[in-house]
């Protein structure tokens, strides 16, 4: 199976520190060597980065570790191909556009017979059965709204209901977005966390490395992170509930507050 790393936050933030976590599981400390993406949100763009090499040794995502991109919201995948031919279109994430706003996608688990399901607006470029439901969810939002709905709940529970739907095909691990809210749903494996003042310091798993978050924010800061497994080992990560999705918007699950 594929892991994923996503993270939503209040004000533009740097993933480099979970990012060099999660890219030594791409062939290092883990078997996911089939290829890795990441996207970034910045403003209404979305800056992409794809490699079909294992992410441990990739040139590629050496450059990402050195840039200090900072977004609202990311998205990030190391994959183990199941379904699908290791290649660059066979790449998480996917992204496409719709009312104006770029969409990413990156899906840990398989479906069975997704692949058959009809498509109206949208085709797949390559030939996993992520990138195909991907295209499907996107096809059942536009037919619901043509516009963008006046009530982001509706959208919310759309995204929920399709999401349901396609994890009654298999495993449907995902992390979806429109730029303004980060949708994860859990099929077997999703933990997460949420980063806020009082800061302290962060210890990965997978790499020698240590970050004191309290001379890297500001006291507003509010970062959530999403990952298939913990990335540090002295952090509350919470494990996501199964069969379950989760919305992220300025670093906070909806649902709760800053004092919760």
């Amino acid at each position: 199976m594929c892991e994923l790393l996503g993270m939503n936050c209040n004000t533009p933030t740097d993933i480099r520190f979970s990012f060099s976590g999660l890219i030594q599981r791409g062939g290092r400390t883990g078997p996911h060597r089939d290829g890795w993406g990441i996207a970034f949100y910045e403003g209404r763009g979305c800056r992409t980065f794809h490699d079909p090499l294992p992410g441990a040794a990739s040139e590629v995502a050496k450059l990402v570790q050195s840039l200090s991109v900072k977004s609202l919201t990311v998205i990030c995948h190391i994959r183990k191909a199941t379904n699908g031919r290791v290649c660059l279109e066979n790449t998480h994430p996917f992204t496409r556009e719709l009312w104006g706003r770029q969409w990413a996608f990156a899906h840990n688990g398989r479906l069975k017979g997704v692949k058959r399901w009809d498509l109206r607006f949208y085709r797949p470029i390559g030939t996993t059965d992520s990138e195909h439901a991907f295209c499907w969810m996107l096809d059942q939002i536009r037919m619901r709204f043509a516009e963008p709905p006046k009530r982001e709940k509706d959208l919310r529970d759309l995204v929920g209901e399709l999401a349901e739907t396609l994890g009654g095909c298999g495993s449907f691990n995902m992390l979806l977005s429109d730029s303004r809210q980060l949708y994860c749903h859990c099929s077997t494996h999703l933990s997460w966390l949420t980063r806020r003042a009082p800061f302290g310091e962060a210890r990965l798993i997978d790499k020698e490395l240590a970050v004191d978050f309290a001379e890297e924010t500001s006291p507003k800061d509010v970062v959530s992170v999403i990952a298939t497994r913990p990335l540090t080992d002295n952090e509350p990560w919470r494990i996501m509930e199964r069969d379950k999705m989760m919305v992220f918007r300025d670093g906070l699950a909806l649902g709760e507050s800053l004092g919760g």
